[in-house]
């Protein structure tokens, strides 16, 4: 499964904490996160196990979308969802992780992205 990927925070946080990130980068051409889940991620400051892992990830490119939220994004889901299926649909990413599943159905069902969750991404981390 190669292609584009924007990732939400979860997903990041908890292959960080087990320090597995690179499954991503086996997995995928490039790994985007929106700035704002940048920050959620360094906000987790110390108490967040995985933050070194997460440091030395410098592969991981971190990105500001070119224009505002949706309205309708901004209304329905946190910051940190809403900037990823904006930044993948800006960028025209070939996939989203993302694990809220009401985030999930939005940018699947109104957005037409291809959603991956972290079930999926150890499956096929499996397979590699």
């Amino acid at each position: 499964m190669k292609g584009r990927l924007v990732s939400d925070t979860g997903p990041i946080i908890a292959l960080s904490s087990i320090d597995r990130l690179e499954i991503l980068k086996m997995i995928f051409d490039e790994v985007s996160l929106p700035e704002t889940v940048h920050h959620e991620i360094m906000q987790g400051g110390k108490s967040f196990t995985g933050l070194e892992s997460y440091r030395k990830a410098t592969w991981i490119k971190v990105q500001s979308p070119a224009s505002p939220i949706e309205p309708l994004l901004g209304t329905l889901l946190d910051r940190g969802e809403a900037s990823v299926i904006h930044l993948a649909r800006e960028k025209e990413s070939d996939f989203v992780l993302i694990d809220e599943r009401k985030a999930r159905k939005i940018a699947r069902k109104i957005y037409g992205l291809h959603v991956v969750g972290s079930a999926m991404k150890y499956v096929v981390a499996g397979e590699a």
